[in-house]
């Protein structure tokens, strides 16, 4: 596998006809595997020189958000840069110019912005049920199995399974062992296809990861957020949707919102917080009663109450660790936004006085001895306008 997604790198540098196997927008681990393992598959079947490269349906900037993607590619030894990803092939390009042949897995309705590529499309492989209305006019194979990755395994163990690798052979068996959740009977979203083709992946290969070990690895690296930003854990599983012109996200944060009991039970400061209303039951909003309470005196309790959250907390059996940071990690980001947040406060939410100014030795009294300069909102708005007049000035001089 290694060796056909390096030669896949070299095919972009020529320009040359393509086969593209592309993977749905979600990019999930299915989603990967299925459109690497079908597209290995096919290139070693096809007797001409037709090329086949997969190619996942996301920016390289956003796998860092698909943990189990990254975690698998490094356990089976496939470096990400031999991966070829959707903001580095340009699929409309090459279908203007008659060099697209594109073929489907894990999904089979093009993206909006994709539209124009559906007369490219020659094949879908899919195991969800077909929307009639927008699937492509094409050679189209469904199957309801719990993973895509199992239908892939089923088109190689049949067509070729002499070309079948270790490597090639632990994307499939994990993927088809994640998305079955370890083949539970009790969850009821393995197939007995499913379940066959676990089974004859593990006796061909029987130094393949144990079931229970591959699931709640993959399973930990899936729901992990450590490292990634608060921007990217809200894009990490977000889904959206479009209605007359108005986008909606929706996110899933995997963490437990504890801390506002800590806010609702503070007396050290007393918040005096009011709930407000709030559009989502799992969306709580307050009105803090006690404005003296700045952002700076807030954060020593939020410090505190995650720091409290990170030493109680206790992974139930069989689910998911929901991130895997330190008390020490938590406590220096905090820090880190707590310096931040300082800062950027006005003198009124400061508590130690400003220091005394030193005399000028070039003048008989400092100009500050009387105190400082009264200030109002509007003298304030006009030095802000003048600093930004300022800086449009010089900007427009020097693209002069």
């Amino acid at each position: 596998m290694e060796d056909y997604l390096q030669g896949c790198r070299a095919a972009l540098q020529e320009s040359r006809p393509l086969h593209v196997v592309l993977g749905n927008e979600a990019c999930d681990l299915d989603s990967m595997v299925s459109a690497l393992a079908l597209a290995f598959y096919l290139a070693k079947t096809t007797e001409t020189e037709e090329v086949f490269v997969p190619v996942l349906n996301i920016k390289r900037s956003e796998l860092p958000l698909r943990g189990d993607i990254v975690f698998f590619l490094q356990k089976v030894h496939i470096p990400e840069s031999i991966l070829i990803f959707r903001d580095e092939i340009d699929l409309h390009a090459l279908h203007q110019a008659g060099q697209l042949t594109l073929i489907l897995v894990d999904h089979h309705i093009l993206s909006k912005s994709d539209t124009a590529l559906e007369e490219a499309v020659a094949e879908v492989l899919d195991h969800r049920p077909i929307e009639p209305k927008h699937c492509p006019p094409c050679h189209v194979s469904v199957e309801l199995v719990g993973s895509c990755a199992t239908l892939v395994t089923e088109r190689i163990l049949q067509g070729a399974p002499e070309i079948l690798d270790r490597q090639t052979a632990a994307l499939l068996h994990g993927t088809i062992i994640l998305d079955c959740v370890n083949m539970d009977l009790k969850i009821g979203k393995a197939t007995p296809k499913d379940s066959k083709y676990v089974e004859k992946l593990e006796a061909l290969f029987a130094d393949l990861p144990k079931r229970n070990d591959i699931f709640d690895s993959l399973q930990k690296a899936k729901f992990d957020v450590s490292g990634l930003t608060t921007e990217q854990m809200l894009r990490k599983d977000q889904k959206t949707i479009y209605r007359q012109g108005v986008k909606v996200a929706i996110s899933a944060i995997y963490m437990d919102l504890q801390i506002c009991g800590v806010l609702e039970r503070s007396h050290s400061p007393p918040l005096k917080l009011t709930p407000a209303s709030s559009i989502h039951p799992n969306l709580h909003a307050y009105l803090q009663g006690n404005t003296q309470v700045s952002r700076k005196k807030l954060l020593p309790l939020l410090q505190e109450a995650l720091s409290a959250y990170f030493d109680s907390m206790k992974i139930p059996s069989g689910q998911p660790e929901t991130a895997d940071v330190s008390r020490e990690q938590v406590d220096k980001e905090l820090d880190r936004a707590s310096n931040s947040l300082i800062s950027g406060l006005s003198q009124d939410e400061e508590d130690p006085p400003l220091p005394p100014t030193p005399m000028n030795s070039l003048v008989d009294e400092c100009p500050l001895d009387q105190g400082l300069p009264k200030l109002s909102a509007e003298a304030i708005f006009e030095k802000c306008s003048q600093i930004s007049l300022s800086q449009s000035t010089t900007a427009c001089l020097s693209k002069k």
